[in-house]
């Protein structure tokens, strides 16, 4: 691994962020797409002498994505396999869950972030919820959030692919409520079909992954048992999910 692991470090230098050039109508913001990843990373890893390519099979109601990075020596590295299942069992949701699982994959083995095309997001204001829809598809993304507003409001409750906190509350406790508000939202919906209920709550938990790890063993043991009841009024199979 001597070759790869070199070459790869060489290539590092090189890489760029993936810039946000593709709009996303659900939550009005940017977001880095599939070429934008590959053009951030490519050139760099040619010129160190090595090939990336993604390995992709089917997994349980998605799809399984590894990237892999080959040295012209003909030593490989391997970045891990990632699944993500698809919000609806036919084509156009395959289709989507591979090229969502594609971009972060690549973006994970290679260490890199999306940025903002222009360097500087405007700011706007939040509208208000509109009634009807899934929770989660009525918050639009204000742009970047100024970073001594956010040290002064609290804990942040993060929405998934939105740059700009939904709230901030002012201790743990507060911010456990809201989590649960907000997730109970997403379940009770009724209008999203409930494949891709399970996968907004998905993202909903990973996004404030970092906030859920300050929570008490009693909040974390709740947190637990309500995912778990929610996917299960949903239809999931979770006998065993790690959570």
């Amino acid at each position: 691994m001597s070759a790869i692991a070199k070459a790869f470090v060489a290539a590092k230098k090189g890489f760029a962020p993936a810039l946000k050039t593709s709009s996303n109508p659900y939550f009005n913001s940017k977001y880095a797409d599939l070429s934008g990843c590959l053009e951030a990373v490519n050139d760099a890893l040619l010129d160190a002498g090595i090939a990336v390519y993604q390995e992709t099979s089917w997994g349980v109601d998605g799809v399984i994505v590894e990237t892999v990075f080959l040295h012209e020596s003909g030593e490989v590295l391997r970045g891990g396999k990632l699944h993500v299942p698809a919000a609806k069992s036919d084509p156009q949701g395959y289709g989507s869950a591979l090229t969502y699982a594609r971009r972060y994959s690549l973006m994970a083995a290679c260490g890199i972030a999306a940025e903002d095309d222009d360097g500087n997001a405007a700011s706007k204001p939040k509208p208000k919820a509109e009634r009807g829809g899934n929770p989660l598809d009525q918050i639009r993304s204000p742009g970047t959030v100024d970073t001594k507003t956010e040290l002064r409001a609290g804990l942040p409750l993060l929405i998934p692919r939105s740059e700009t906190p939904h709230s901030f509350h002012p201790d743990i406790g507060t911010w456990f409520e809201a989590y649960e508000r907000m997730a109970r939202a997403v379940a009770g919906n009724g209008k999203t079909p409930p494949r891709q209920t399970m996968t907004k709550l998905r993202e909903l938990r990973e996004a404030n992954e970092s906030i859920m790890g300050q929570l008490s063993p009693e909040q974390s043991a709740r947190a637990a048992a309500e995912y778990k009841k929610r996917l299960a009024s949903l239809g999931a199979q979770i006998e065993g999910d790690p959570l």
